[in-house]
């Protein structure tokens, strides 16, 4: 019984992150470091993607192979994500059209609470720790202010792309397809890998290829320096993430106002009044006051609460793990 509780568990928080990858600058590492899971993610992770597992498999058989992969954790983390995606997909949006205040006073109070919960993991905090807490921070809020830059369709970039993003998307507090934005690769990789799943074409085959090639160089390279940092640095490595996460904090502030949005065309243009936009590439925070005047209703008094649920839920979270 306790063995099933602890692989439901486990789906559950396989969907938390999916969840959390669906929403734009909160990362579903945010979701694995809260509830316990980061660096066993992190070292099964190097595992299947190092030569280890595969040394295993031949010498040992399949059995020892899916045991030193940690084949059950991947399982079932990897299902609850799927859930989660899917349920991501239609809920979550739902709500980031309709309640976007709500819905990223919940998150903002959440990373709050998250930061709080990884500074407390911090074994001793020194100068060194307080260094890396300082240059997270800088870094993750320069990251959210930073303009997009122009793409580049080469498939070097590409796959550098690739490598990029899934990086950014196993570190807690910065998402890959923000990092594709600010990359100018966003409005390239996804039209181009939504038209190789519907038409097959060769040319776009090749630029998803290219792109899950770099994922996955990115995700075996970037697991085993995180999980070399957590080794033999993990103060400094904690403190780095609480920053991480601190500095994010711009990047999903509840009362914003877009000002750069992408057109039909792939043209970026600042939004104005009635104009016609495919997706928004940057928005400007307001103050709740000055949201009400110029955007609508911010919902105050709901947002605080939403907030504040944010920020209890990730005590629970560790309550529960605790018992």
């Amino acid at each position: 019984m306790e063995k099933w509780t602890g692989k439901l568990t486990l789906a559950l928080k396989g969907m938390a992150m999916g969840i959390a990858e669906v929403i734009p600058g909160v990362s579903g590492g945010t979701i694995a470091f809260i509830t316990g899971i980061y660096e066993e993610l992190l070292e099964t992770i190097k595992n299947v993607l190092g030569p280890e597992t595969w040394v295993t498999l031949r010498r040992q058989g399949l059995a020892a192979a899916w045991e030193k992969g940690n084949g059950n954790f991947l399982l079932f983390l990897l299902s609850g994500m799927a859930l989660g995606l899917g349920f991501g997909v239609f809920a979550v949006v739902h709500l980031m059209e309709h309640y976007p205040v709500l819905l990223w006073s919940f998150f903002f109070g959440l990373i709050i609470a998250s930061a709080i919960f990884v500074a407390r993991q911090v074994g001793r905090w020194h100068i060194t720790e307080a260094i890396t807490l300082v240059l997270g921070t800088v870094l993750a809020y320069y990251i959210t202010v930073a303009s997009p830059a122009e793409g580049n369709t080469a498939l070097w970039f590409v796959l550098v792309s690739g490598m990029i993003a899934i990086s950014a998307m196993i570190l807690p507090g910065i998402s890959g397809s923000f990092m594709l934005l600010l990359m100018g690769m966003y409005t390239y990789i996804i039209p181009t890998v939504k038209n190789a799943i519907q038409t097959l074409a060769p040319e776009s085959l090749l630029v998803m290829g290219a792109f899950a090639v770099g994922c996955l160089i990115g995700l075996a390279s970037f697991s085993r320096v995180l999980s070399w940092a957590f080794k033999h640095y993990h103060n400094p490595t904690l403190a780095a993430l609480t920053g991480f996460m601190l500095g994010s904090l711009n990047k999903i502030w509840p009362w914003r106002k877009p000002v750069l949005g992408l057109a039909e065309s792939g043209e970026l243009v600042n939004i104005q009044p009635g104009a016609i936009i495919d997706k928004v590439i940057k928005e400007a925070n307001l103050l709740p006051g000055r949201y009400a005047l110029e955007v609508g209703n911010n919902y105050l008094f709901g947002a605080l609460l939403a907030m504040a649920a944010g920020f209890a839920i990730v005590f629970v979270i560790e309550r529960l793990g605790k018992k």
